[in-house]
């Protein structure tokens, strides 16, 4: 019977550890669904955006969107979550550009037509090459850069590296190991996940003004991460609660007014003549 019992016991270890093997080869596709369906501006429907095509330091071609902004508003560069993609971003791109304010929507590699695979290093590396390209003849006074789901580690990973006017933060995590642990409860997730993006860690370092939205009916990413990432976020800061809000749609179930209330600061500090002029993209090929 021990016997029995042993054997039993080593075949559901067996299979456990050939359940981890999966998940940490499969990792990456999990964490980034990516779609590669390239959409132009033309066919978002987008007035006044260019296609843009810029490289990063390491070879990868990244597809984005582009409209400068008008003398006196703000530039906001756009990271996406990650099952995002240009396309299903294109009713956004519209809403926050509307006033004449300028928007740098980039497609993380391996993402809407970029070139490459995506990880955690990756996104980094685009999220600043699009802050070199804008910072040709964009001053950081007027930038702002606004992560969404995923791209809440982008933006917070840039702003504490770099100096930006603003950082808005749309349903934000403390980890992604965090939010990977409350599905892979049985795995040992800190261990084995390769992409953290372990903004709690960081936050500290972010030296703009931020803006925090979050739903409290998100169920990808608990309202309780959001709250822990602002309780370590320094000041100034500002925290919305979307009642009743959902994972994606925080902008849109009552959040603009607060982005808007946001941007309108950054521009209050502005002179009323911008000081560049939009650098002259790539042509997409």
């Amino acid at each position: 019977m021990v016997r029995r019992f042993r054997l039993l016991a080593i075949a559901l270890l067996a299979l456990y550890v050939c359940a981890l093997a999966v998940l940490f080869v499969n990792q990456r596709s999990l964490l980034y669904p990516a779609s590669d369906r390239r959409t132009s501006v033309a066919e978002a429907g987008l007035t006044g955006f260019q296609d843009l095509v810029f490289q990063t330091p390491d070879g990868e071609r990244l597809v984005a969107w582009w409209k400068p902004p008008q003398p006196g508003k703000a530039l906001i560069l756009y990271f996406h979550g990650n099952g995002g993609s240009l396309w299903n971003q294109r009713f956004r791109a519209r809403a926050l550009s509307a006033s004449g304010r300028g928007l740098l929507m980039i497609s993380y590699r391996g993402y809407s037509g970029s070139t490459g695979s995506p990880t955690e290093a990756g996104l980094h590396t685009d999220a600043r090459t699009a802050y070199e390209w804008v910072k040709q003849s964009h001053e950081a006074s007027r930038l702002v850069a606004y992560g969404e789901s995923l791209g809440t580690g982008v933006a917070v990973r840039l702003a504490s590296e770099q100096p930006l006017a603003g950082l808005i933060l749309d349903a934000p995590y403390t980890s992604t190991a965090d939010v990977a642990s409350l599905t892979y409860w049985y795995v040992p997730v800190s261990w084995l996940m390769l992409d953290q993006f372990r903004s709690l860690d960081i936050i500290q370092q972010v030296r703009a003004p931020i803006l925090v939205l979050h739903g409290t009916d998100d169920r990808t990413i608990p309202f309780a991460f959001g709250e822990r990432l602002y309780a370590a976020a320094p000041e100034p800061k500002r925290f919305i609660r979307i009642e009743g809000g959902s994972h994606s749609r925080n902008l849109e179930q009552g959040g603009m007014a607060a982005v808007e209330d946001f941007l309108a600061a950054v521009e209050a500090h502005l002179p009323e003549r911008s000081s560049g002029n939009a650098v002259t993209p790539q042509q997409t090929p």
